[in-house]
Order: structure tokens, then sequence, then C-alpha cells
């Protein structure tokens, strides 16, 4: 019994034949003619079923033009927002530099008529 399942395991596993490489090889040579048969059948289809196809253009190109202007007002918005970021940034960063300026003037002032 050992010997007959190895004898089906070596019958199962055995190397690609010499039809199957050309098969392999025609598959892959014949990409672009699948491609173009795929392209008729569309356009077949299209050409039967003008107004379905014309819905789906509608909807689909609404639902396209919608997240385009939505994703634009989200970059405006961001771009404001860091310009707004960054005016506020210079403002603390001038807002501390003089405080410091302030507080360093009357120590020393302090520390002189001592």
């Amino acid at each position: 019994m050992i010997l007959m399942a190895n004898q089906e395991k070596i019958e199962v596993i055995q190397p690609p034949t010499a039809v199957d490489k050309q098969l392999e090889s025609y598959s892959y040579s014949n990409w672009a003619g699948k491609i173009q048969e795929q392209y008729q059948k569309i356009k077949e289809n299209a050409e039967t079923y003008p107004y379905v196809w014309g819905s789906y253009i509608v909807v689909y190109g609404g639902f396209g033009l919608w997240f385009a202007y939505r994703w634009r007002r989200l970059r405006k918005t961001e771009d404001r927002v860091r310009v707004l970021q960054e005016r506020l940034r210079k403002l603390v960063q001038a807002e501390e530099s003089t405080r410091s300026s302030a507080t360093k003037t009357p120590s020393s002032c302090d520390k002189s008529t001592k």
C-alpha cells in the first residue's frame, strides 16, 4: 500500500509536459487578443444598452465630481489652517521674546540698584 500511495503521488506531481508549456506561452503571448476581445464585448453591450451605461456614467461621474470637489475643499482648508498656525506660531514667538526681554531688563536694573 505504501508503494501505491507513493506511486500515486509521483503520478500527480509530474513536471509540465510540452503541451502545458505551449498552452502557458500561448496564454501569455495572447493577452493583447484577450483584451481586444473584452473590449469588443463591452462595446457591444454598451451599444445594446445605452441607457444603462449612460446612467452608470451619470451616477458614478457625479460621485467622482463630488469627491473631487470635497477633496479640493479639504486641501484648501488644510492650507488655510497651516497659514494660520504659522502666523500664531510667529505671534507666540514674538510675545515670548518680548516677555523674556522685559523680564531680563528689570532684573538687571534691580541688581544694579542693590
